[in-house]
């Protein structure tokens, strides 16, 4: 009979949410999913969880990442990263999540990036004048 590495099927099919976030990629390192955990962007079941909180088949989890929250469903437990397309069967993505997921990217395709109204970006010799004009008003002690 082989021997089976232990770590490949976790024991009763349960593993550590820090683990298996990491392993279904919504974090690059198992410390950043450790992180979010802690700092109350991951619950399970609609209740705030630590690390070692064990998640299994059938347990809704909800993710904020950045600005975007995402609620899926787990469907499968590993606590090992493996490829893309594995990780991808670990769990369903809720149609509202997948909606408002959507929703976010065409609202930040669509608004204008941060000093977009400020015109170009100023020449060596508009950026000098300016300066001389700063330094002016700050010598005869008028606000810049």
């Amino acid at each position: 009979m082989p021997s089976r590495d232990k770590r490949a099927d976790p024991p009763f099919g349960r593993v550590r949410i820090d683990k298996w976030l990491w392993a279904a990629r919504f974090y690059k390192t198992r410390s950043l999913a450790t992180d979010a955990v802690v700092g109350g962007r991951v619950h399970v079941n609609d209740a705030r969880v630590k690390p070692a909180k064990e998640v299994k088949a059938g347990d809704v989890v909800e993710i904020t990442v950045g600005p975007v929250r995402r609620r899926v469903h787990v469907t499968g437990v590993a606590d090992r990263r493996g490829s893309a397309e594995v990780a991808a069967t670990l769990y369903r993505e809720t149609p509202e999540s997948v909606e408002a997921r959507e929703r976010f990217v065409l609202e930040r395709r669509l608004t204008r990036p941060i000093g977009a109204d400020l015109g170009p970006r100023p020449t060596k010799l508009a950026r000098r004048r300016l300066d001389a004009l700063r330094r002016a008003q700050r010598r005869h002690g008028q606000p810049p």
